[in-house]
Parts: structure tokens; C-alpha cells; sequence
């Protein structure tokens, strides 16, 4: 990945020590933002660009699938990924069909292993954009070439 690009990184956790720990190893590579609820997650979500979310799944008030599924109609576009110290098969597929999620990665995780798929994640965020950004040029297009041919095309 290159140094140039700034991922900016969500991570909501109600537990400080994982947050703290989040955000030594991972500040030197991308921005970090920290949450230790939803509610404070949100808040986030609404005034930074966030590509990529981290949610812990055992929160109280509001589990980690809860968190992603409330964001989806606001913010569709971050890669979402779900943390949990649990091996739960039911939040598993919760958190695919209706957190939309990415990658679920079990804790402890493992450095490495979460950098990789924080950076394949902000791929998968990048082609996203740039492909729904090629999409509207193309709908553009497509709009000024028909309105180009009924300029041309006689009235019968």
C-alpha cells in the first residue's frame, strides 16, 4: 500500500484497552479515529470520511451488527469489519446479511493479519468509488449523446 494514501479508520469498542491498543499499532499507518460506543462512532461517522469500520460485537446497548446495520442508509460507503472474542456461527451470518459485512476477524486479533485486511478493505472501498465515479460519467455521456440525437433527429 502506498504511504501517500490516508486511510481513515473507524474502531468502536466499549472496551478502552482495545481501543488503546488499536490505535498504538495502527496510528503510524493510517488515521485513526476511536469510539466507545455507537453513539460516539456515529458522531464520527458524521463529521470525518471514513473508509473502513471496526466494530467490536459484544458492546452493550448496541451490539456491533446493530452499529453497522444502523449506518448502512446513512453511510453505505465504508468497508465494514466485525471484531469479536466469540467464535458465535449466528452473529457470523447476522453480520454478513444485514451488517454487510466484509471480513470478520476473531480476537485476539493479529497485527498483521488486521493491517492486511484494513488495506485489502480500502482496495474494495477504492474500486467502489472509482467505479461508481465511472458509472455517473457514463450515465453523463450517454444523457448528452440522446439529447445530442433528438436535436438531430426530425420531427415525423
Amino acid at each position: 500500500m502506498s504511504s501517500d494514501v490516508s486511510i481513515n479508520v473507524l474502531y468502536v469498542d466499549d472496551e478502552v484497552h482495545n481501543l488503546n491498543a488499536f490505535k498504538a499499532t495502527f496510528r503510524r499507518l493510517f488515521n485513526v479515529f476511536i469510539a466507545e460506543s455507537a453513539i460516539e462512532g456515529r458522531k464520527i461517522l458524521e463529521t470525518q470520511n471514513i473508509q473502513i469500520v471496526i466494530t467490536d460485537q459484544r458492546m452493550p446497548v448496541t451490539t456491533g451488527i446493530e452499529f453497522l446495520e444502523s449506518i448502512i442508509p446513512d453511510f453505505p460507503e465504508p468497508i465494514r469489519i466485525l471484531l469479536t472474542g466469540y467464535a458465535d456461527i449466528n452473529a457470523v451470518i447476522d453480520a454478513i446479511n444485514r451488517g454487510q459485512v466484509y471480513k470478520y476477524i476473531q480476537k485476539p486479533w493479529m497485527d498483521e493479519d488486521l493491517r492486511i485486511n484494513i488495506e485489502k478493505a480500502f482496495e474494495i472501498y477504492s474500486l467502489r468509488k472509482e467505479n461508481k465515479e465511472l458509472t455517473e460519467r457514463l450515465l453523463l455521456a450517454n444523457n448528452h449523446l440522446e439529447s445530442l440525437l433528438k436535436q438531430d433527429t426530425p420531427d415525423e
